[in-house]
């Protein structure tokens, strides 16, 4: 008697040496290298915005936000993914393929893992590392994110309109008993 077997499919993209993986159905497209506006953050990973068809995206730098190496290639791409509800891109630097694999090919982390992996995929002569993409990018850092970027967008869309000098205050009568 043999179980149904399960399947999902992956994008596998590089950071460096190393394969990573988005489960497809959080990813959206795959565009180009787009440099983002830059936009304040205290997050190092934030690398700024793209405006995607008329949306404001904010654009993460994956590599640092897992710590890894990448950056190195001249011809990354923006993967745009949707989580919790949001938008958000990130940069990679390349995106190898699409596979679909079986539950029996994902693999659970050994202990101590950060949370950001959710799995290993196990293609027998290689291992991806499946990114859990809701734990990646927490959808309120996204929020802000939108929110500093639509806050820029409008402060340099609105004309500039000099400063009037203000009319001295007169003194406020003073009551005497």
């Amino acid at each position: 008697m043999s179980a149904e077997q399960s399947y999902r499919q992956i994008v596998v993209f590089t950071l460096g040496e190393e394969e990573y993986a988005f489960p497809i159905a959080h990813v959206h497209e795959i565009i180009r290298r787009t440099q983002p506006r830059s936009v304040a953050s205290p997050d190092p990973w934030v690398r700024g915005i793209i405006s995607l068809r008329g949306r404001i995206v904010p654009v993460h730098d994956l590599a640092t936000r897992l710590g890894v190496a990448g950056g190195a290639s001249e011809d990354w791409k923006i993967v745009i993914l949707e989580v919790e509800g949001e938008v958000a891109g990130v940069i990679v630097d390349d995106v190898e393929e699409v596979l679909t694999v079986s539950d029996e090919q994902l693999e659970s982390l050994p202990v101590g893992a950060d949370g950001a992996v959710g799995a290993v995929v196990n293609l027998g002569d290689r291992l991806v590392a499946m990114l859990d993409s809701s734990l990646v990018f927490a959808g309120e850092q996204i929020a802000e994110v939108q929110a500093a970027a639509a806050h820029a967008s409008a402060a340099t869309a609105a004309p500039a309109v000099p400063a009037t000098p203000a009319a001295p205050a007169e003194p406020a009568p003073v009551a005497v008993a």
